[in-house]
Formats: structure tokens, sequence, C-alpha cells
């Protein structure tokens, strides 16, 4: 049989592929990332196997590397395998790893596209990342880099772009990155969006500035929009109950 590198999106199961439903409605075995939510696990059959494979901060309950080994040994079984990996899975999802290790042992699989979260977060918030005028490019950014790494992320250079910046996996260190955007150039007032939980019925959303960003509580999962377009709100919906930014201290 095939393993199946399924997106399972941003966390509303209607976001999912009509072909990723139907392959979860067929599995055998579904080994599903932590962030992919139970409404989406549920569409597999009753007794399908699963298995959490969830990573977060300073925890996993498999590495990479036992991950990659669990596919190419139940690929060989003969069993239907549905690998769940939240948004895309080659948008910032190790699913590149996955299928080189698939590749490698010569287990046959496929990949099912998902909508990242790069994209649903914005949308949820009312965000367009491009409009003529405002924004004529996007760039999505790991926030998971260390920004005091010098061979990391080239933020001053980004800052530069004029592009909407989009980044994901950046909540423990969106103060740091936020300074390396200001040391590059960008405005103090530049518009940032933070959603935590896009597109489920935990979504909260955060409307706040570059220079105040840092001093917001924020917590993983979250998407950050960051640039001009970000100040727009485009949404016939109410706004979800925003998190208390709290002020810089006055030196």
């Amino acid at each position: 049989m095939t393993v199946y590198l399924v997106g399972a999106g941003p966390g509303d199961p209607d976001l999912l592929t009509v072909r990723a439903v139907r392959l979860l409605q067929r599995a055998d075995v579904v080994v599903h990332d932590r962030l992919v939510a139970p409404g989406v696990v549920a569409l597999a059959p009753r007794e399908a196997r699963r298995v959490d494979a969830g990573k977060a901060a300073g925890r996993a309950v498999l590495s990479q590397e036992q991950i990659n080994e669990l596919l190419v040994e139940l690929g060989g079984s003969g069993a239907l395998v549905v690998r769940l990996k939240g948004g895309d899975p080659y948008v910032f999802g190790r699913g590149g790893e996955e299928a080189a290790a698939l590749l490698e042992a010569g287990v046959p699989f496929e990949v099912v596209p998902g909508i990242s979260s790069a994209l649903a977060a914005p949308m949820a918030a009312g965000v367009p990342l491009t409009m003529r005028s405002r924004a004529s490019s996007f760039t999505v950014l790991t926030g998971h880099d260390d920004p005091e790494n010098p061979q990391g992320v080239d933020w001053e250079a980004h800052a530069r772009t004029g592009a909407t910046l989009v980044v994901l996996m950046g909540a423990g260190r969106i103060g740091a990155i936020a300074k390396r955007l200001l040391v590059g150039g960008l405005d103090a007032d530049t518009p940032v969006v933070a959603v935590h939980w896009a597109c489920t019925e935990r979504q909260q959303v955060l409307r706040t500035t570059l220079s105040e960003v840092g001093h917001a509580e924020v917590a993983a999962p979250c998407t950050f929009v960051i640039g001009d377009v970000a100040g727009l709100d485009l949404r016939s919906l109410p706004l979800p109950t925003p998190w208390a930014v709290p002020r810089a201290p006055k030196p």
C-alpha cells in the first residue's frame, strides 16, 4: 500500500481537501501531529490505529528519525497509512524529510497538500497578504530559528523587501525578531497581527505594532503577520476577544 503524507490544514475539518477526507475514511493507520485537530483525526474509521507523533518545544513523543522509521515500517506492512501533518506537509512540516526517507527505503508514497496556517491565519483575521497599492508579495518565515544566530534568518534583509512577513512558530522569540526588523528599517508603528489557534473555536486575534508585540503575552501555536496589510480587518463578523497588550514601562 501507499503512505499518504496528508496536509491536515489549520484546524477546521471543513478546510480539508476532498482527497484528504477520502483517504482518512479508508485509513488503517493514522500517524498524526500534535496540532492536528481531534475533529480531523476522528474522520478515520473507529477501528483504525492512531499514533500520536506530536512534538512541542522541548518535548517529543517520537523523534523525527523515529517517525521516519515508523512510516517506512508501516509502509511495508500492507496497511493504508495516513500521515497527518498540520497545515501543509511541505511548509515547515518536515514532510520533505519523511518523503526522502520513504523514497530511500523504496516505499511508495503520495503527498496530499493542505492549507497552511501561513495562508489561513491571516484570512481568519481579515488580513489579505497581498493587496494592490499595499503589498505586492509576501514571505513565510520560521520563527523557530534563533534570532540571535547570525547564520539564521536575515531579518534585517527581509525588513527591507516591502513584502508582508508571515512568521510561523515564533511565539517564544517574537520580541527578538521584532527588534531585528526594527534595526532593518521597519517603522515602529508597523501593524502586527497575531492569530492564536487559527480556524478553531479557540481562535484569538491580537492587533498591535512592531514596537509593542514583544511585550504581548502570546502563546503557541501562533501565526504573526507583519506589514501594512496587517492594519486591515476585512471580516464581516465581530472580532474575537483580543488579548490584552501591556504597554512597555516608560523609562
